[in-house]
């Protein structure tokens, strides 16, 4: 989030320490948004009748050469994209807040850039001059951005036509996308189902086939997790690699790109938001085919956790690992040489401590306490957590700091690492809801999301490649990972992955639920 500093906050301990009258001074030193006289009450989305049937539509880079052959104008393709978000929206519920108006205008003004012209969503995370941002909560209802968070520029440098915000679970915290603020996200292949989180309404919109592409993010696997749900691919960018909008404390985890109909349009994406960054990495490039390098894969298909798999996934993710071979590369088995539950421990408390000071926050903002009458029961939980282990952050710190040198030892012994991204088909819609039963969701979430982390606290690359689909129909999700600064050379095995098993035509059914 772009104006809550949580760095701030975790490195002092006698920050920490404050957090301790939650409630009763919550916000008294924070960095709140600044609104200006921009605060204001967005418009409701007034739905449409759902009725909507996802058609095939061009992918981006597909919409930039008609743009540039005159075959279709901005203003065409957004008109087409409004009417397609307007005919889904009561279906999937993936729009937290819309700018139809604002972007017919910045259409009609044939934008320039890398992507200049194209439709897309912005998470509600990001801020975007002039818009909304709720971060997914009630307690920022009325905040209006300023100006643009460093990602977010980036993506207006490149021209991409904002139509508004996708939904976001409060501050992004869970792996699935149910806001009391704006309720639940739907997946497009099963209603009854969740997209993932917390990149889920850009997910939905995107398997929906309303934009071929939206802005995600990607904390604790929240690129990959609703790319695995909803049948997308899905690239979580190196630390470092892409500009960040959100300053993620003494261990950088959060990362932005998006969730993609093809992996041409994420290289694309990618290589238009680096180009004006200082990093200490070679700079990726846009990446336009497959490597003819054949790669030595480390297949580790069981959780560092007692997490358990259902059969689809299992199942799936040996195909995936049959197909490596079929196509060349050298596949061998291997174990994770970690204490999972160690890990998960000091991350879960990491992430606790987020959730904390975003409690903060959102206090300082709306100038009500820290209570349920502002805050998911989700996050409330995650922040007595924290309250009830401050004297283990500083252990939990250093050993996440250590992580990354960890992570990349195991790389002495293949290039590339397969896992599945989640351990189950997308679960029902309620299962991981915000105001449920919080050890009840706690492990309901620490079972599905058992794969993901460890690349953010490493700053590795990874991807969620959608190559196997369930019995049902339901999209099973096959994730690749490397090193730090890998992205080339997984976006380079995407394309030959695409190349070996589409799946562009799966469009979804919007079963009901």
């Amino acid at each position: 989030m772009t104006h809550l500093n949580r760095r701030r906050l975790l490195q002092s301990s006698a920050a920490i320490t404050a957090l301790s009258t939650l409630g009763a001074c919550a916000g008294e030193n924070a960095d709140a948004p600044d609104t200006g006289d921009l605060e204001a009450e967005a418009p409701p989305i007034e739905p449409e009748p759902a009725s909507y049937t996802a058609g095939a539509i061009p992918d981006g880079v597909e919409q930039l050469e008609m743009l540039a052959n005159g075959t279709a104008t901005s203003l065409s393709l957004t008109e087409a994209a409004i009417a397609r978000s307007k005919a889904a929206h009561p279906l999937i519920n993936a729009v937290a807040t819309e700018s139809y108006d604002k972007a017919l205008e910045a259409a009609n003004a044939s934008p320039e850039g890398r992507f200049g012209g194209v439709p897309t969503f912005i998470k509600d995370l990001l801020d975007w001059e002039g818009d909304q941002t709720l971060y997914g909560s009630r307690a920022f209802k009325g905040y209006i951005a300023q100006s643009d968070g460093e990602f977010a520029k980036a993506w207006r440098k490149a021209g991409v036509v904002s139509l508004g915000k996708s939904t976001s679970p409060e501050m992004g915290l869970i792996s699935s996308t149910e806001p009391l603020v704006t309720g639940a996200t739907r997946n497009p292949y099963d209603l009854s189902r969740i997209p993932g989180g917390s990149s889920g309404g850009a997910a939905a919109l995107v398997a929906a086939r309303v934009v071929p592409f939206a802005h995600a993010s990607d904390g604790g696997g929240s690129i990959r997790i609703p790319a695995a749900c909803c049948g997308l691919f899905g690239l979580k960018p190196s630390r470092g690699a892409l500009p960040i909008s959100r300053d993620s404390g003494p261990v950088d985890i959060s990362v932005n790109h998006a969730v993609t109909l093809t992996v041409r349009d994420s290289a694309a994406l990618f290589a238009a938001a680096e180009v004006d960054l200082e990093t200490d990495l070679p700079r990726t490039g846009n990446i336009t085919e497959a490597s003819t390098q054949r790669l030595r894969i480390g297949f580790a298909p069981e959780p560092i956790t007692d997490a358990a798999l259902d059969s689809e996934t299992r199942s799936g993710i040996e195909r995936t690992a049959e197909l490596c071979r079929e196509l060349g590369h050298e596949v061998v088995d291997y174990t994770v040489p970690i204490d999972g539950e160690e890990f998960t421990d000091a991350f879960l408390l990491y992430w606790a401590a987020g959730a904390a000071a975003f409690a903060q926050q959102a206090s300082a903002f709306s100038g009500k306490p820290v209570s349920p009458d502002i805050l998911e029961p989700w996050t409330l939980g995650l922040a007595q957590e924290f309250l009830g282990r401050q004297g283990d952050m500083d252990d939990a710190i250093a050993y996440l700091q250590a992580f990354e040198a960890v992570y990349h030892s195991w790389f002495d012994e293949f290039d590339i690492l397969l896992t599945p991204t989640v351990s189950t088909v997308p679960p029902k819609i309620g299962s991981q809801a915000p105001d449920g039963d919080y050890q009840t969701v706690r492990a309901n979430v620490l079972n599905f999301a058992a794969f993901t982390a460890p690349m953010n606290v490493s700053g590795a690359a990874s991807m969620s490649v959608p190559l196997q689909w369930s019995a049902d129909g339901l999209p099973v999700g096959s994730m690749f990972s490397g090193k730090r600064g890998d992205d080339g050379l997984l976006l380079s095995l995407a394309y030959e992955l695409e190349a070996a098993q589409p799946w562009i035509d799966r469009l979804p059914t919007f079963k009901p639920a």
